[in-house]
């Protein structure tokens, strides 16, 4: 098994063989004007300004010449000097345990031409879907929130209603943990309250778990899925285990389903990571003749990529790769298909 960092972050799913319900859930809910979001620490944040910002789009985001918008759909935002700290990273990581904060994020991804992300949520901790929805609501370069939130237990519903009350609650990433409760009744009834929302659903799998990808994507074909991390294949520089293109094709199958170009240079098997895309393109191409053009998704992983590469490399590496796809295909690749999977929010400041 090797997606080295957010392996350990969540149990990921390559290290659990998981049944074909393990992966019900997701939908995005768009709020009223007018509604308030409370957080736990007392602070309200207006839905209705951020729906006027997503009405402001005429304004130029950060663009870098020559290149498409760009929206990074897979980072994560944390803070263990918080008086709670954090349940995740581990203490022991000297690269992850640290601030992680917007701030520390468009110091590097702006220079690299981004305009915005989706944050994944990384915590257990359900209260910290609040605390990102609380940073967000000062920082517009956030456009979108996949929080955490457990289909199947007694609050679901009331968290459900809670966090999807605020325009930026894009979806859920459940954790690995309670795969093995997928199977029951309440399950599959907060997946149904999800795909009523519209919301989105990203999934950490392995190879394995892409044939119940496809079972949910058949089964609840509204329901918009996001593999993460391109499912964990190895990345060696020759072609990818026969295993897990016949999963992605499988899955590819489905128009619900969209593969997230993400965890590349954590699936590679050299250390260092190596930054020539010649080692990644097998990989690439396999995802490219599925998924084809609309489809594929950008994210970094950042800051669980910097075990492995700085951002500038993580980016550079499928900028080249798509560059030679095509000008639209890029765009769809760097927020077009995003804009498709996540419905995420252009935000302006004025």
């Amino acid at each position: 098994m090797n997606l080295k960092n957010e392996v350990s972050q969540v149990e990921l799913i390559e290290n659990h063989p998981i049944s074909r319900r393990e992966f019900l859930f997701a939908s995005i809910g768009i709020a009223a004007l007018g509604v308030s979001v409370l957080s736990s620490c007392g602070k309200t944040v207006k839905v209705s300004e951020i729906e006027r910002q997503s009405e402001t789009r005429d304004s130029k985001p950060n663009i870098k010449e020559g290149q498409p918008m760009i929206i990074d759909t897979h980072t994560h935002f944390y803070d263990p000097t918080r008086p709670e700290g954090v349940p995740w990273p581990d203490p022991n990581d000297k690269v992850l345990y640290r601030r992680v904060l917007p701030v520390d994020y468009k110091a590097l991804a702006v220079p690299q031409g981004v305009s915005g992300t989706v944050v994944v949520e990384a915590s257990e901790w359900v209260e910290d879907n609040q605390w990102i929805l609380d940073l967000a609501a000062d920082e517009l370069f956030i456009v979108g929130f996949v929080g955490n939130l457990q289909p199947g237990s007694k609050d679901f519903g009331s968290n459900l209603e809670r966090f999807s009350a605020n325009p930026l609650f894009r979806g859920i990433r459940p954790r690995g943990a309670n795969i093995g409760n997928f199977e029951k009744d309440a399950f599959l009834a907060d997946i149904e309250k999800l795909a009523a929302k519209d919301l989105e659903i990203d999934l950490l799998i392995g190879p394995e778990g892409l044939p119940d990808v496809a079972f949910l994507a058949s089964r609840i074909p509204e329901l918009r899925i996001v593999i993460n991390h391109i499912a964990g294949v190895r990345i060696d520089g020759k072609l990818p285990d026969p295993m897990w293109t016949e999963g992605m094709q499988m899955a590819a199958e489905h128009p619900n389903v969209y593969c997230k170009v993400s965890g590349l240079v954590e699936s590679a098997q050299e250390s260092p990571a190596p930054d020539d895309i010649g080692y990644y393109t097998p990989t690439l191409d396999v995802l490219w003749d599925v998924f084809g053009e609309d489809h594929l998704i950008y994210g970094s992983n950042w800051p669980v990529s910097e075990h492995f590469a700085d951002y500038a490399t993580v980016q550079r590496i499928v900028m080249e790769y798509f560059k030679t796809k095509g000008q639209e295909a890029t765009e769809k690749y760097f927020w077009k298909n995003a804009k498709a999977a996540y419905k995420w929010i252009f935000r302006s400041s004025r």
